[in-house]
């Protein structure tokens, strides 16, 4: 049932009393956990709880960064999805786009693109994480190329190091084949 579509429930819920609003209100916020986070972060945070946030999930990343060295593929696409759908969870509390686009750029630039191989199953994890950071790189391109243009500035340099970074790497032909550019200018 959407709201917009009973506009009689909509008068009667803005007549409701104050103190009923309120109590609805609270209990429909206590049954979304990303909204209640995005509540607190907008109404109670300050602006330095943004850089304390970012910096929380990169101090994450870089704990993780020498023991990716050590796993095979699998295991290691596995934790770097978790460090993505970090961010992206920093976005939805937040709705901050610099800071999503800087800290995957974090990421991508800090993870290795080299892991064992397993001989044993059936899937080429190997594959699946090259796919799966190309396919992340394409992503935060778009939405590098939909901020200010102070702000991609701000991000030109380490986006430019990612990239020679890629195509000096075995994932070229792969960046290649998505469009993904060499250089941002």
């Amino acid at each position: 049932m959407k709201l917009s579509e009973h506009k009689d429930l909509k008068i009667a819920i803005t007549e409701l009393p104050l103190k009923e609003k309120d109590k609805l209100l609270l209990r429909l916020i206590a049954k979304d956990k990303v909204l209640t986070e995005h509540l607190h972060y907008k109404l109670l945070e300050v602006d330095s709880d943004l850089e304390d946030r970012k910096e929380k999930i990169k101090t994450d990343v870089s704990d993780q960064i020498p023991s990716l060295e050590k796993l095979n593929a699998k295991e290691a696409l596995a934790i770097v999805r978790k460090m993505i759908t970090s961010v992206n969870h920093f976005y939805k509390v937040t709705k901050d786009p610099f800071g999503e686009v800087e800290l995957k750029i974090f990421i991508l630039h800090h993870i290795p693109l080299t892991y064992k191989r397993s001989i044993f199953g059936y899937r080429d994890f190997g594959f699946l994480f090259s796919a799966y950071y190309v396919k992340t790189l394409s992503v935060t391109l778009n939405k590098f190329k939909k901020l200010h243009e102070d702000l991609q500035f701000d991000l030109r340099e380490e986006l430019n190091h990612l990239l020679h970074k890629i195509y000096s790497s075995k994932l070229a032909d792969e960046a290649a084949a998505a469009a993904i550019p060499k250089e941002i200018a």
